[in-house]
């Protein structure tokens, strides 16, 4: 299965443009990682359409918050429709087996032991300054932590979480993770 891991910070706040839905925002910058190829891809607001072969081309799209938040918010720049692409949200498959949300940072430390760089609050006002590259730079080791658990949840079915100085299991049903699925999609490429 081909997959793509991916997340996006914003040049905006939720209180910049009074509520709380993702496609209101803006994108700054995208990061990508592709099974495939190897190879990570980080691309500001102005290159996401260098993206889109690389998420067409992809079985799923993985990501942390990703139903929720990317995918609304980079559908409204895609010209088709991503939401005819498999998506693997972890967050989604944690708050279904717990019953409630972990940050990634929490996943991420107790699982692979790899931690996040910053916030993203952090990251729009280091949009805001022009630190484009400490944007990207942040963006990126959101991407690899996410891979990690990905990766480590797909080969043993479940994450872990510190719960004070205890780390727990979440069983995470994986099964169907790894199975392509056969959907028509709305394609960005012309042919």
């Amino acid at each position: 299965m081909r997959y793509v891991v991916f997340d996006l910070e914003t040049q905006n706040y939720f209180s910049d443009v009074g509520v709380n839905d993702p496609a209101s925002l803006d994108i700054s910058v995208g990061c990508f990682y592709d099974s495939e190829a190897d190879r990570y891809y980080a691309v500001t607001v102005d290159e996401l359409s260098s993206i889109w072969p690389v998420i067409e081309g992809a079985d799923a799209l993985v990501g942390y918050n990703s139903n929720h938040f990317d995918i609304p918010l980079l559908n409204k720049y895609y010209p088709g429709d991503l939401r005819h692409i498999k998506s693997i949200d972890i967050l989604e498959s944690i708050r279904e087996s717990l019953g409630r949300r972990l940050k990634l940072d929490s996943v991420a430390s107790a699982t692979v032991g790899a931690k996040k760089s910053a916030d993203g609050l952090q990251a729009v006002r280091w949009w805001r300054e022009g630190k484009v590259d400490e944007v990207k730079k942040y963006c990126l080791q959101d991407v690899k932590v996410t891979r990690q658990v990905f990766e480590y949840a797909l080969k043993n079915g479940h994450v872990k979480f510190k719960d004070g100085s205890k780390k727990r299991e979440i069983p995470l049903d994986t099964s169907k993770w790894g199975d392509k699925e056969d959907v028509s999609m709305t394609h960005a490429l012309p042919f």
